[in-house]
This record gives structure tokens, C-alpha cells and sequence, in this order.
């Protein structure tokens, strides 16, 4: 028991940031260390955030920031548009959690565990935020799997997930491992899709405004087993398989028993096996050549369980006919050949002028990608 619960905090740390194998290392080194395509360069928009993890972008380029254990919200601003953010206001400290940020119509939505709180004309107020308002406090408390990523979608309502609240487990309330979405003044909460263990990632593919999610494969059954998951929700009620089938056709060992893996929904897409895909967004800029836009960047984590550790990178999904159809590295170089953890992707944010933000809660930055034809 003792050893389980020291393996269970040990997942905990990882997931909110921490490397056991990691040493911290200057940013400017890391990202010499990084690899990008040609034409790409990659800066450093920001640091010194402890562990930054979700992004949103307000009015006139303002970048607003969650984290994790370290409870703060910030909001970022590059004022003289050289590609660092030189100004950074605290908006909220003490919180518990904050992973998820959102921004519509003057109001910044932040997501912590439990609750959904609205800062009111956040932009008026950057130097002394107003005191939030409380939009919805029903979520449940557990920590694990408790942070919440948060997104408004093309309706307007704001959008979230509620993680199981173990390894693997079936859970009597419905709301856990659930997609759910509540209006923007907290009525109306809906259960969207069931068996879905850990997402922390979901965007409308531009065109179809289908929603596809990230979600994380359950731990202990092997380096490879199952895969991470690109799922696409469709209607009200679907079920994605956790904790009875994982990826297409794996049965749980526990609970898959006299299960038909077929009766639920399938991944549109499978990653590597605990390469933690988290962050997830089209690119709908019009920097990026012509082969990245409208597809779809994938900020995979890094595995804490795998033997060999895998992930540590962000990938491009690229669709054809609006389905996925392959998978390649965009950037990596976080994890080193000697398995040291330099970094650990998040959150991906496309900014007005088409360049791409990357959050890693790790070293405590956001990277900036930016293209330039005929580098």
C-alpha cells in the first residue's frame, strides 16, 4: 500500500509539471536544443512561469496563462510586438488549480477544479483585477485527474471535462470521466460524452466545427499498451469506452469483461502509448505554408511510466477529407538521447500574426514559432 501510494504521487507531480529525471537548464539552452522545419525559428515569448500550462488569447494580442499547483492566472503582453512578452500581470493567486482559461466578450473564464469563475472587463483591469464571479461550483473536488482544461465553443457555451479520478476505475456518478459543457452564466450543465479518462484538450475543426479531443490511455499495461487518443465527438450521449475498452479494440483486463469493444466509440486517431497528448488546436493562421493550416497541433506531454520515455514533443495531425490521416514531429528535442527531460509541451495558441505559442510547464515559459519564407 505504501508503494502505491508513492506511485500515485508520483504521477500527480508528473502530471502537473514536475521530472523526477529532469534538471532545470537555462530556456536559451533548451532552445538551441530544439529542433524545428526549415523556415521555422523558435524564441522565448515569456518566462519565469511556474509551471504555465493552459493559453487564451483576449483582444489586442493579450495572452492570458493558467497553471497548476502554482494557482496563479497572468496575462501576457508583447506592447512593442518584438516577439517577447515584456509585460506580465498577475490576475489571480491562491487559486486551486487553474489550469483552464478562456476569453470572450471582456470576460476571462478560469477553470479550477471544482468551479468555473468569470473576471468581468478583464482587460480594463489588467493592474487590479475585479473580484470574480462564482459561474458554476458544482464540479467534484478530486485532485487526481482534477485540473480542468476550458474553451468556449462556436455556441457560445463553455466547455470542459472532468477526469476520472483514478487509474483506472467506474465511477458511480456520471459526471466523472465526462465531457460537459455549461451556458457562459453557468445553466443549462450538460453531460456531452462519457468514457473518456483525462482530456486536457479540444478544438472545432475550422469548416466542419466538429469537436475532437485529446485524451490520455490508462497506466499498467505495458509500454505500449493502450494508445493515447484523437477523439471526435459527434452527439450527446456517446460513449468513448473508459474503463471497459481502450484505443479500438482493447478490452480492459478489469473491466472489459463482457464487453464488446465495437459498441462504443472509436479514436479517430491513436498516439504512441503514454506520450500524454494535452494541448490540442488548428492552425487557422495564414503565416504557416499552405501544408500546416487547418490542421492540427498536438503538444504530447512526455511519458512518467515507460521504460523508454517517449513523447516530450509537439506533433501536426494532418487531416485529409476531414479525417485524420498521418502524424509527423513538428518540434522536439525536449527529451535528449541520454533521456534527460529538457521541457514539457502543454498548450498551443495561435496568435493574429499566424506565429504559435507552446506553454511548458516544466521550465516555466511559452515558446514562439514563427515562420519565414526562404530561411
Amino acid at each position: 500500500m505504501k508503494h502505491l501510494k508513492s506511485t500515485l504521487v508520483a504521477a500527480l507531480l508528473v502530471g502537473l509539471g514536475f521530472s523526477a529525471c529532469a534538471q532545470q537548464v537555462a530556456p536559451e539552452d533548451v532552445i538551441a536544443k530544439l529542433n524545428v522545419p526549415r523556415g521555422f525559428s523558435i524564441s522565448l515569448y515569456a518566462r519565469n512561469l511556474p509551471n504555465v500550462r493552459s493559453l487564451a488569447l483576449g483582444d489586442d494580442g493579450v495572452v492570458f496563462a493558467g497553471t497548476g499547483r502554482e494557482g496563479k492566472v497572468y496575462a501576457l503582453q508583447d506592447k512593442d510586438r518584438d516577439g517577447t512578452a515584456e509585460t506580465r500581470y498577475v490576475l489571480a493567486e491562491g487559486l486551486t488549480m487553474p489550469n483552464g482559461v478562456a476569453y470572450k466578450n471582456g470576460a476571462l473564464y478560469v477553470a479550477e477544479i471544482s468551479r468555473i469563475l468569470r473576471y468581468d472587463n478583464i482587460l480594463q483591469n489588467l493592474i487590479s483585477p475585479p473580484k470574480p464571479s462564482v459561474v458554476y461550483d458544482k464540479l467534484p473536488t478530486d485532485m487526481h485527474h482534477g485540473w480542468k482544461y476550458l474553451r468556449i465553443g462556436p455556441d457560445g457555451k463553455l466547455y470542459t471535462a472532468v477526469g476520472a479520478p483514478c487509474n483506472i476505475c467506474n465511477p458511480e456518478r456520471p459526471v466523472y470521466a465526462s465531457l460537459v459543457r455549461v451556458d457562459a452564466d453557468g445553466g443549462n450543465f450538460e453531460i456531452l460524452g462519457r468514457g473518456i479518462r483525462n482530456t486536457v484538450g479540444f478544438d472545432w475543426q475550422p469548416g466542419t466545427e466538429a469537436l475532437f479531443f485529446s485524451d490520455n490511455g490508462r497506466d499498467y499495461l505495458g509500454d505500449d499498451l493502450p494508445p493515447d487518443e484523437l477523439n471526435r465527438w459527434s452527439r450527446t450521449g456517446e460513449h468513448f469506452g473508459y474503463p471497459f475498452c481502450h484505443g479500438d479494440a482493447i478490452a480492459d483486463p478489469e473491466y472489459g469483461k463482457g464487453k464488446q469493444c465495437s459498441d462504443y466509440t472509436p479514436p479517430v486517431w491513436k498516439f504512441k502509448a503514454h506520450v500524454a497528448a494535452l494541448g490540442i488546436r488548428f492552425y487557422r493562421g495564414e503565416q504557416f505554408p499552405e501544408h500546416y493550416r487547418n490542421q492540427l497541433f498536438v503538444a504530447q506531454h512526455g511519458s512518467w511510466n515507460r521504460s523508454v520515455p517517449d513523447g516530450y514533443r509537439v506533433v501536426l495531425v494532418t487531416f485529409k477529407d476531414n479525417k485524420p490521416a498521418g502524424e509527423e514531429v513538428f518540434i522536439d528535442g525536449w527529451l535528449t538521447k541520454d533521456e534527460q527531460v529538457l521541457g514539457r509541451p502543454v498548450d498551443v495558441l495561435t496568435l493574429p500574426d499566424g506565429s504559435l505559442l507552446i506553454s511548458d510547464d516544466r521550465l516555466g515559459v511559452i515558446y514562439k514559432v514563427q515562420y519565414q519564407q526562404g530561411k
